[in-house]
């Protein structure tokens, strides 16, 4: 990035799982690098999450909550409207139920480069051990090297290498122009870049294929992939399978994508703008009280 003073956005995405929110918005409370905001995308969820919201007003860095009407899994269109609000000049997109360690964010700005976006990866963790997490309080995102490896041989966990920080330098180029792989999960790119893009495509509804769009996008458009393994790797917390019912509906809008030219979303970025007088198309956003307060100081 062009300094260590440029705000960074982590765009947090979330549909009733207060619990996992909770836990997240506990790890990335603890970040070296204090440079960033959190946005919190809510997909519709019920007042709990609101609540978990409000419950973190006093985080070090600034918070908002940005939410729209349960119509269904709509993730595109909340991540965009999160986009809207943010400020930041780069934006990191986390899943709810990811945990981060307490670098994250420092090692996200480290690898950030304009025409670049990156891709982290997870680690998988079992049932047991996230229910532990979630109702013991458990804190994974502070343990240590050799803690992960007692977990991986009880088979909490579904692999350990990826927790090691390695600096591969030159290597993290190797997958420029591969789509296939990345995890929208653990991403982040410059706003400009996503800019060029229209933002992600909410004609993609339902669970399936909306990262991938977006990613073929952005290479098509010159804004190649970087690997973020071994530097940015997020812990999953276990949970039941999504409903991909919407998926062949999904890889057959992806499919069209990928046998067409174009690289700005059907329903992006723009689309929300010119809604802009509906309050996004019924978009929300409520800031907490300690968005100000954090604001003064940048």
């Amino acid at each position: 990035m062009r300094g260590m003073a440029d705000l960074i956005s982590v765009i947090v995405s979330t549909y009733n799982r207060e619990d996992a929110l909770d836990a997240v918005l506990r790890s990335l409370s603890r970040q070296t690098d204090r440079q960033f905001e959190v946005v919190v995308a809510d997909d519709g969820s019920e007042a709990a999450t609101t609540r978990v919201v409000e419950s973190w007003s006093h985080m070090p860095v600034a918070l908002k909550h940005v939410r729209h009407e349960d119509r269904g899994f709509r993730l595109a269109e909340i991540r965009n409207r999160a986009i809207l609000a943010s400020v930041g000049s780069y934006c990191i997109f986390l899943d709810g139920d990811c945990l981060v360690r307490a670098d994250f964010v420092a090692a996200h700005r480290r690898l950030a480069e304009p025409g670049r976006f990156v891709t982290g990866n997870r680690v998988q963790l079992s049932a047991e051990l996230s229910r532990r997490i979630l109702d013991e309080g458990l804190e994974p995102e502070t343990w240590r090297a050799g803690r992960w490896v007692a977990r991986r041989a009880r088979g909490d966990v579904n692999r350990f290498l990826p927790l090691l920080q390695l600096p591969l330098g030159p290597l993290r180029k190797r997958v420029g122009r591969r789509w296939q792989g990345a995890q929208g999960c653990n991403m982040a790119l410059f706003r400009s870049d996503i800019e060029r893009v229209d933002g992600f495509d909410a004609a993609f509804t339902g669970w399936g294929r909306e990262d991938s769009d977006m990613f073929v996008r952005l290479i098509r458009h010159g804004v190649l992939r970087k690997d973020g393994r071994h530097a940015t790797t997020v812990l999953h917390l276990w949970h039941p399978e999504s409903d991909r019912s919407k998926l062949p509906a999904n890889q057959e809008k992806l499919d069209l994508l990928l046998h067409s030219e174009r690289v700005r979303a059907l329903q992006g970025l723009s689309t929300l703008r010119e809604g802009a007088g509906d309050r996004l198309n019924q978009g929300e956003m409520r800031p907490s009280p300690a968005t100000a307060a954090v604001r003064s100081l940048q």
